[in-house]
């Protein structure tokens, strides 16, 4: 059993389709699921996508492309292995990584922001500073 350190909880409107994109763009693995929510983690870290009860569910509206919820005042951070592979595999799965043009380094690292298919801001580092990003 892993030790966490840390983690974030997300509230969704769709509850599956913001778990896979989690999983499929940020690399996590499903550790835990019912239903109202789902687990996942990343080494220490460990992310929690909560359903929106129903009766609050009906009041959000999620446009395609969603719009990004910029006034938010808490953006997780995820490390993953390429930014690059992210920003490719995010439109799949409803969402957007920013262009690589929009990437700076931040401590040591590659940093680029993005948006989930609910319009949740979240930022991607990577920590090799080279062209495979």
């Amino acid at each position: 059993m892993t030790t966490h350190h840390g983690g974030a909880v997300i509230y969704a409107k769709d509850l599956k389709r913001m778990a896979e994109f989690y999983e499929r763009v940020v690399g996590m693995r499903v550790c835990r699921s019912a239903k109202d929510h789902i687990m996942l983690e990343s080494g220490a870290f460990e992310l929690v996508v909560l359903q929106v009860p129903p009766r609050i569910a009906t009041t959000i509206a999620v446009t395609v492309p969603p719009v990004r919820r910029e006034e938010t005042p808490i953006k997780p951070v995820f490390f993953v292995e390429s930014i690059a592979r992210a920003r490719q595999v995010a439109p799949e799965c409803g969402g957007t990584v920013n262009a690589a043009q929009r990437e700076w380094s931040f401590d040591g690292v590659t940093v680029c922001d993005g948006s989930d298919p609910e319009g949740n801001i979240f930022q991607l580092r990577h920590a090799r500073n080279d062209a495979r990003g």
